[in-house]
């Protein structure tokens, strides 16, 4: 059995909450979509169309279209990828081995005493106590009388160990989550960027298409 943890989960509960900063990321997500719709609807607005009605031939007004659709092309795709950060992240152990994540292993990995509690030294570690505690009950319906009650002893140890480690389990899984949804929101500002490009090529072309 392992030791004692430090009062309030080794004074995690006393810090901010990771999830804190998912409200701020999905702040920033809305009003980056309502900026880019915003582009949309001034790209749909009066002027344009009111341009794009003085263009008298076909070479002019598929150029006009081409850029225009292009323009749109790239408010849907900004809109597209930044609402991904508005969808909730299913978060378990196993999303630490994902990519996005990599960055938040590389801390774990200089810092385990913090992260872990000095109950583990990864995150297979802390999840070991209950890993024992499934095979100790899948084992006991079917073990013999005489080894029945050493399983259930060893039962009791590893939910111990289960309650003494899950302050820091739950932490983790709240800064994992919160990481997921900082990488979305960061993916995302790249994505916008590069749509932001399309939208002036496309407005670009436009313009010079019913400007003569």
């Amino acid at each position: 059995m392992i030791g004692e943890p430090p009062t309030g989960g080794g004074g995690l509960d006393a810090l901010p909450s990771p999830l804190d900063s998912v409200a701020d990321s999905r702040a920033a997500a809305r009003w980056i979509i309502s900026s880019a719709g915003a582009v949309g609807a001034l790209l749909l607005g009066a002027g344009p169309l009111i341009a794009a009605g003085k263009v008298t031939d076909w070479v002019h007004a598929t150029w006009a279209g081409g850029g225009l659709l292009v323009a749109l092309l790239g408010v849907a795709w900004a809109i597209w990828r930044t609402s991904e950060v508005l969808v909730p992240p299913m978060t378990t152990p196993a999303s630490l081995t994902g990519p996005e994540l990599r960055g938040l292993r590389e801390r774990l990995q200089a810092e385990p005493w913090y992260h872990f509690g000095g109950y583990a030294d990864d995150i297979d570690g802390l999840l070991r106590h209950r890993r024992i505690a499934a095979a100790i009950t899948g084992r006991l319906p079917m073990a013999p009388p005489e080894e029945r009650a050493a399983l259930r002893e060893g039962l009791a140890v590893a939910r111990r160990n289960i309650v003494r480690t899950d302050p820091y389990l739950r932490w983790l899984l709240t800064t994992a989550h919160a990481w997921q949804v900082r990488e979305t929101l960061r993916q995302a500002r790249r994505q916008t960027f590069l749509a932001s490009a399309l939208v002036v090529v496309g407005a670009v072309v436009f313009i010079a298409a019913t400007a003569g």
